[in-house]
């Protein structure tokens, strides 16, 4: 989706509103009506065990660790592509919190782990995916943008079951930023505010050569489950209280006083993380 869609799309959110979980009450519908970008709020505690090492994949554009290069390949491989920083330098405490025992979401396997935690029914989730996604095109090969999504409510557990029964079919990248665009610009799939309808959202992936009622199975999977439960554990774990938020190598949670700072200071613990290497 180019930039300039989400742009005029959503010109009127706040630059950093952050979407938090809500109060797991009955939810009306609500149709058409505008979603809103709620303050921060606690996280919901984890209700699951992290799952098996088949519930940690990627999205599918990240999932396959690439080969180790022979030594030959490796000599000639060209190095990465410097990403020079904006700006000061960021300060620990106020452009980023250091996470005690911080874990990457993947094995590094020689990457860089930058991860967005995301929900598609959040608002400020939509406005970010216009600013990411040009900047994801800058990013050198020794860094990976990986999608984590989160449930904070019964509206955005549908969509985060769908993104990875997207993955197993790898349709993620052909998807991700249809899915905001429905949702936010289109309403053509239930949002924040409204009744949840995972038969709907089966059908919307169906327009991408699946199967709807096979969709819908691989939603309501153990795996799937299990996939949502290990990424409600990892934002805990790192201290996430809204969306979107940026974890790199699972150390740093980035502040930022609006969305173009967040990725400035990405950039700079990008490169910090890179010399420390």
């Amino acid at each position: 989706m180019k930039l300039r869609h989400y742009l005029l799309a959503f010109a009127l959110l706040p630059l950093l509103a952050a979407c938090g979980p809500k109060e797991e009450s009955t939810v009306t519908p609500a149709a058409d009506a505008p979603a809103s970008a709620p303050a921060e709020t606690p996280a919901p505690a984890a209700d699951a065990a992290a799952p098996a090492a088949d519930g940690t994949a990627a999205p599918a554009a990240d999932a396959a660790a690439p080969a180790a290069p022979d030594a030959g390949a490796a000599a000639a491989a060209p190095a990465p592509a410097p990403i020079v920083p904006a700006g000061p330098a960021p300060v620990p405490g106020v452009d980023y919190v250091l996470i005690p025992n911080g874990q990457p979401f993947l094995p590094l396997n020689g990457k860089i782990e930058v991860v967005e935690v995301f929900g598609y029914v959040c608002p400020a989730c939509a406005s970010f995916q216009g600013q990411i996604m040009p900047w994801r095109k800058t990013l050198p090969a020794d860094v990976r943008l990986t999608y984590v999504p989160v449930a904070f409510g019964p509206e955005w557990q549908p969509y985060a079951q769908a993104f990875y029964a997207a993955e197993s079919k790898g349709l993620v990248e052909r998807t991700h930023d249809a899915v905001f665009t429905q949702i936010h610009a289109n309403r053509s799939l239930p949002g924040e505010g409204q009744k949840p309808d995972p038969a709907k959202v089966a059908a919307f992936y169906a327009g991408y050569g699946v199967d709807a009622k096979e969709f819908l199975g691989l939603m309501n999977s153990f795996g799937t489950s299990a996939k949502i439960n290990r990424a409600k554990q990892f934002a805990m774990a790192a201290g996430v209280s809204g969306t979107p938020s940026l974890v790199v190598n699972g150390k740093y949670l980035v502040k930022g006083r609006s969305f173009p700072d967040m990725l400035r200071i990405t950039d700079a613990l990008i490169a910090q993380e890179r010399a420390a290497k």
